[in-house]
């Protein structure tokens, strides 16, 4: 299958470094940008102008609703899919399948449905949700069982152990049906997933193990009758040469001391999500050895919980990296940097040619001219530069 890359829409602020201090320092560019709709709108047509399929929208208390902030930014933009993520645990799934349908209808069926189950306790609290994690998984699966029979039309009435609906439907059926995007590394998640899902998310692990979570998840939906698409969640820091992206690398980690990377790993250790658990142990808290693969840098996991991992080169190594992903049986690239803007230029810029001129990734039909690859002097269009005829 050919390569899809969706963007992140950072809707908790963005900056130059993992962690940027409250003040800007005077005379040095950074400082925190805070996520506003014109900043994200930059982000999302940049994106979208350069072939981008969707834009991955976070949830959690410490970032901006995603429904609501990608509804407005769909009004901006013509093309992009937004993949909102949300908790099936704070909602109930006869509204979700109807907010879903109605955001299909007034964005031109440009949305995707990240379902986010919940690995912390103490903040799925905060949302009034006091299951266990088992039980979770458990609900999560009958939300999703749900969500199916309404898309189906007609009356649906359904009694499980968590959710109970009687005579629900709805008055409009999404068209398309949003497409069900979905990561967890537990036993329960890789169930969920084979399952329910239509494409199973992993955050950046070195290759053998991201392998080895594909062949599990497989295996398990060959025993529902079913395929699952499969794609990665990866940082990047892509630049002209290697040594450039490594000094890059290593400044996102400015200003960031060692007793706040303890903290951090301290506050994630004490998580449920045995994603986050493999993403601590791959730096274990640790400035040394952060490169776990070619060109895998774990540096991110240091300042942040979540996607831990940041792909780190020159353009071709990170066009070599994603191929060598995608042979693994990975199609679809969720890839963000900071900031997210100016990284998303640069990927953009350096890594979609590479990959589009060795067949990897087909640039979208109905781009804006200009997009498109191919020097002049071959008779190609770059920048909006027409070559001369003469």
């Amino acid at each position: 299958m050919p390569i899809d890359f969706h963007w992140f829409l950072p809707t908790n602020g963005d900056g130059r470094r993992l962690v940027e201090p409250h003040l800007a320092k005077a005379g040095v560019a950074g400082g925190q940008r805070p996520a506003t709709l014109s900043y994200l709108t930059q982000i999302a047509l940049a994106a979208e102008n350069y072939g981008f399929t969707g834009a991955l929208t976070p949830t959690g208390p410490w970032c901006d609703d995603a429904w609501i902030t990608t509804a407005a930014l769909a009004q901006r933009t013509h093309r992009l899919k937004f993949l909102v993520a949300f908790r099936p645990g704070a909602m109930s799934p006869t509204l979700s399948a109807q907010m879903a349908a109605t955001y299909q209808f007034h964005a031109g069926g440009r949305l995707l449905l990240n379902v986010v189950t919940g690995g912390d306790d103490a903040e799925q609290k905060a949302y009034g949700d006091w299951l266990d994690k088992a039980g979770r998984y458990e609900r999560c699966a009958e939300f999703l069982e749900i969500v199916r029979l309404l898309w189906q039309g007609g009356s649906t009435t359904f009694e499980g152990t968590h959710l109970k609906v009687r005579d629900a439907s709805l008055g409009r059926i999404p068209d398309p049906l949003p497409e069900i995007y979905f990561g967890g590394s537990s036993p329960a998640a890789l169930e969920v997933a084979a399952k329910h899902v239509d494409a199973y998310l992993t955050w950046g692990e070195p290759p053998e193990l991201v392998a080895q979570k594909i062949e599990a998840v497989r295996e398990r939906a060959a025993e529902h009758g079913r395929t699952v698409r499969f794609g990665i969640r990866l940082h990047v820091v892509s630049r002209d040469s290697s040594a450039e992206a490594w000094d890059a690398a290593q400044r996102l980690l400015d200003g960031i001391s060692d007793s706040e990377i303890a903290k951090v790993y301290e506050r994630m250790s004490q998580t449920q999500s045995e994603g986050q658990q493999r993403m601590l142990a791959l730096h274990r808290g640790s400035r040394s050895n952060l490169e776990i693969a070619p060109n895998l840098w774990a540096g991110v996991g240091l300042a942040r919980g979540g996607a831990g991992t940041a792909l780190v080169g020159s353009h071709e190594e990170i066009a070599d990296r994603i191929e060598e992903y995608h042979a693994l049986g990975l199609d679809e690239f969720v890839l963000s940097g900071y900031p997210h803007l100016e990284e998303l230029y640069w990927f953009s810029e350096g890594v979609l040619p590479i990959l589009e001129s060795r067949g990897s990734w087909t640039r979208p039909n109905g781009l804006a001219e200009g997009m498109h690859t191919g020097s002049i002097e071959s008779g190609g269009v770059s920048f909006g530069v027409v070559p001369s005829t003469k």
